[in-house]
């Protein structure tokens, strides 16, 4: 397993990389599939919070969805070891979920990317970075758009709601399994959740074949 470790406005010490390196170990146990995990740790001065000022993000890469936790506090290894507990939490969840859904048939999956511009247009789009990100100026101001496109599997909403957690996210964009409508879960407050869902249904391979 591949550790890729980076740090925004601070150095990560060797003495840093070592204590990662040992702590991370303990993925291979509950995601003996993954394989990277990345790493960035950040500083972040807050006059709000000023005790919150590490931050610790960790993004497991495996065959299935991906894995991902962070966590502030005072120090880089107090940030660490909270980031830790909740990943390995969800780690957890994800291994319990694979076993209920072993004899699952895997749904087919369905592009939702528009169609592609004129070629005069495509080659004036700027590139993607490498992840899949294109940052676009908003006309002359200053606003940077940021746009991602993935491909997204039909899905439950409770599949959409467990991988929404597993990512830590308070939104999740989905396609509905049932109605082909894209979706939107997202958190309220405690355990409650809601979706939004557009009037318009994607075309999908299983609905063509019908």
């Amino acid at each position: 397993m591949e550790i890729v470790v980076a740090g925004r406005h601070t150095e990560v010490t060797t003495r840093y990389r070592e204590h990662l390196a040992n702590k991370l170990a303990k993925i291979e146990q509950l995601a003996p599939r993954a394989q990277r995990v990345d790493v960035l740790v950040s500083h972040e001065a807050s006059h709000k919070q000023s005790g919150s000022s590490e931050k610790v993000e960790l993004t497991v890469i495996d065959k299935g969805p991906v894995i991902r936790a962070e966590a502030c506090a005072d120090d880089a290894y107090a940030a660490l070891d909270i980031a830790m507990g909740r990943l390995l939490e969800r780690l957890r969840r994800a291994r319990d979920r694979r076993k209920d859904h072993r004899n699952h048939t895997p749904l087919t999956p369905v592009d939702v990317r528009p169609p592609s511009p004129p070629q005069e247009e495509a080659d004036a789009a700027p590139e993607p970075g490498p992840d899949g990100v294109i940052e676009t100026p908003l006309g002359d101001s200053p606003v940077l758009i940021r746009e991602k496109v993935h491909r997204a599997e039909p899905m439950t909403v409770d599949d959409a709601l467990y991988e929404m957690e597993l990512v830590g996210h308070d939104f999740f964009l989905f396609v509905d399994a049932e109605t082909a409508q894209p979706s939107v879960a997202y958190r309220r407050r405690g355990w409650s959740y809601g979706v939004i869902k557009l009037d318009v249904p994607v075309a999908t391979t299983q609905a063509a074949a019908g």
